[in-house]
């Protein structure tokens, strides 16, 4: 990578219908911008991975647009696909990453495109591309991986790139180190995961189908009755899946995905808005607590995050049956594009190693 005086960053994230890329000189925003792809425009693609030329070639126009010379760039950096379990932080993306990435051996995403792009783009300058803080970091303890049925192991998927962008930043704030602290964050978001971190180590966490009811997401729910209706003939795989994710949650009691609409029917007097957003905060405040136990209740704070974590009403439900735990600190937004950019300029200033992405053929 290059060590220029002014090193400039190119950070993309790609989404099911969308391709976000932010450029940033040193760790300071010049532009953040999303492309949203229409259905009709991705209809034509059968596998996710042959929108990449389609989508690459939408990233350099928009560059061109800016006026961002693509040979200024100092480093690039996507979001972390569905790769198996990796460590968090960065890692160089590899030809080996590209072919697993693009194998069928992983779960088909659109995030898997992010690494391709960034290294497509970066190879032919000279510099590197890197991936950061993957959505299949896995750093849980043995004792974390037992579910309580061999057949279902736990396994390590949560909000891993924002989740430890506020644990840096909350540290920084305090004038402390990540690697000092113990933290339990929740991410509240479409999705709601809560993490348990202990010295620099997310080394617990509690998924987004395993806790949490959420705007669209059924979360937790008991098994007993969902294997009834699994095989009651009624529903479809595909229906009941859809009824956990993308049906579930405050969609299913109330029709809308929207939490902040749900959360001022609630403040103005709507007892069934209000019931179910109190269960929602009820449900993350049981999360938080699940998880400072991992912690032995040693927790110096409990940060809510997610773009959720903006309505006042629904933190302050949380702060009140949390707050004997430890500090609550609100620092609300995904941050997924700063959380990307501030991760490979720590690589850059050599405050963090990449690390060198190895085929595990096990995973």
């Amino acid at each position: 990578m290059r060590k220029d005086d002014c090193m400039m960053i190119l950070a993309i994230n790609t989404g099911s219908t969308s391709t976000k890329i932010a450029v940033y000189k040193e760790n300071v925003l010049v532009f953040v911008e999303n492309i949203v792809h229409s259905a009709e425009a991705l209809s034509s693609f059968g596998r996710v991975t042959e929108q990449l030329e389609f989508r690459q070639s939408l990233v350099a126009s928009l560059l061109k647009e800016k006026g961002v010379d693509m040979k200024a760039l100092s480093l690039i950096v996507g979001r972390g696909g569905l790769l198996p379990p990796v460590q968090s932080g960065a890692y160089k993306v590899n030809q080996t990453m590209i072919n697993r990435l693009k194998s069928d051996t992983i779960p088909e995403h659109a995030s898997n495109l992010s690494a391709i792009i960034a290294y497509k783009i970066a190879e032919p300058l000279g510099i590197d591309a890197l991936i950061y803080d993957s959505v299949a970091v896995d750093e849980l303890t043995d004792v974390a991986r037992l579910s309580g049925s061999p057949l279902v192991p736990r396994k390590s998927f949560s909000h891993t790139l924002n989740s430890r962008a506020m644990a840096h930043e909350y540290a920084k704030n305090i004038n402390c180190k990540y690697s000092d602290l113990n933290l339990v964050i929740a991410h509240l978001g479409g999705g709601i995961s809560v993490n348990a971190h202990f010295k620099g180590k997310m080394v617990d966490i509690i998924a987004d189908d395993e806790g949490p009811f959420s705007p669209e997401r059924a979360g937790r729910v008991p098994c007993n009755d969902l294997i009834e209706l699994c095989f009651s003939g009624q529903y479809s795989k595909n229906e009941i899946k859809k009824s956990m994710r993308g049906k579930g949650g405050i969609m299913a009691y109330l029709g809308t995905t929207d939490a902040k609409s749900v959360g001022e029917r609630a403040e103005n007097g709507d007892q069934e808005a209000a019931l179910v957003f109190e269960a929602m905060a009820y449900q993350i405040s049981k999360g938080i607590g699940e998880m400072a136990t991992v912690l032995k209740g040693d927790v110096d704070a409990i940060i809510l995050t997610g773009g959720i974590a903006y309505s006042n009403y629904l933190t302050e439900m949380i702060r009140a049956r949390v707050e004997f735990i430890g500090k609550v600190v609100v620092m609300p937004g995904e941050n997924e594009m700063e959380a990307l950019a501030s991760g490979a300029y720590r690589v850059f200033k050599g405050e963090e190693s990449a690390h060198e992405y190895i085929e595990n053929l096990n995973a």
